[in-house]
């Protein structure tokens, strides 16, 4: 209950999930039928980057301000930029998105947005940011138990970010665990979880867990900032994503060679394998 996002918003970890988050919202509304977005810990929803949680750690300057006023960006990044430039729209960097606020402003008028914040604070916050908008709904609750709770959809399709804090030792064989109940309520849910890079014991054990959820298939992105055996860091992030839209590999493989250039500190990196092949 002690983490709070806003010192690690807009690091490299952000850019790397949000980004993909913006493709898998545009790949999924490429057909008309609408869909669900679920998110399990969303946090306040937005960020100020000049504030005083975000200014004493700086993270989000070697992540989002890397990027920040150029010219030479990918076309796949647009979506994700597009939003930050609304945010801010006199041209200085102080607003971030997080994920609440990149679903709420990419999905469409026929989607639905539901948000489940625990930290009662936040979820406070996350109320009053995400007002105004029908197509939004605000938990306050546990985020493990999402799937259960709102799956299925009747939507009949649903995308679902899973990001827990990683506070507690269980909680990647929580994350595993939920995907496991999502699968099985509704079998074509669109799941990413993110994941911190730091230790690689743990990390082989998650491995084994998300390949025993029964998703359908399950792809493993990874994107390094450090070299693997850089003790007591963090080296990089990753998502895990159930049953991906098709379209999302080809486009990650576009651009995560690009991404680790602008976003490595030590040394940048990437990589993407399939947990479970369809």
């Amino acid at each position: 209950m002690n983490y709070r996002h806003a010192f690690h918003a807009g690091n490299h970890a952000d850019v790397f999930k949000h980004l993909t988050l913006t493709r898998l919202i545009a790949l999924m509304s490429r057909k008309e039928q609408p869909f669900a977005y679920l998110d399990t810990h969303a946090g306040i929803g937005l960020y100020d980057l000049q504030g005083d949680q975000a200014n004493r750690t700086g993270e989000y300057l070697e992540g989002i301000a890397r990027l920040w006023g150029r010219t030479d960006l990918p076309p796949l990044t647009a979506d994700y930029m597009r939003v930050l430039h609304e945010m801010n729209p006199d041209g200085q960097l102080r607003y971030y998105p997080g994920s609440p606020e990149l679903a709420r402003r990419l999905t469409r008028p026929q989607d639905r947005v539901l948000l489940n914040e625990k930290h009662p604070e936040d979820g406070v916050l996350l109320k009053d940011n995400m007002k105004g908008d029908r197509r939004v709904k605000v938990h306050l609750g546990e985020g493990w138990h999402v799937p259960r709770a709102l799956l299925p959809v009747p939507e009949k399709r649903a995308l679902m970010l899973i990001d827990p804090p990683f506070e507690k030792l269980d909680e990647m064989q929580r994350c595993a665990a939920s995907l496991k109940e999502a699968v099985g309520r509704m079998r074509q849910t669109v799941a990413a979880i993110w994941y911190p890079v730091k230790d690689q014991r743990m990390l082989r054990r998650f491995y084994q867990d998300l390949a025993g959820t029964g998703a359908p298939k399950l792809l493993r992105v990874e994107l390094l900032v450090h070299p693997l055996d850089t003790p007591n860091t963090l080296t990089g992030s990753g998502l895990a994503i159930a049953n991906p839209p098709w379209g999302l590999e080809e486009e990650l493989r576009e651009l995560l060679p690009w991404l680790s250039k602008q976003l490595g500190q030590t040394q940048g990196g990437w990589q993407m394998d399939w947990l479970i092949a369809e």
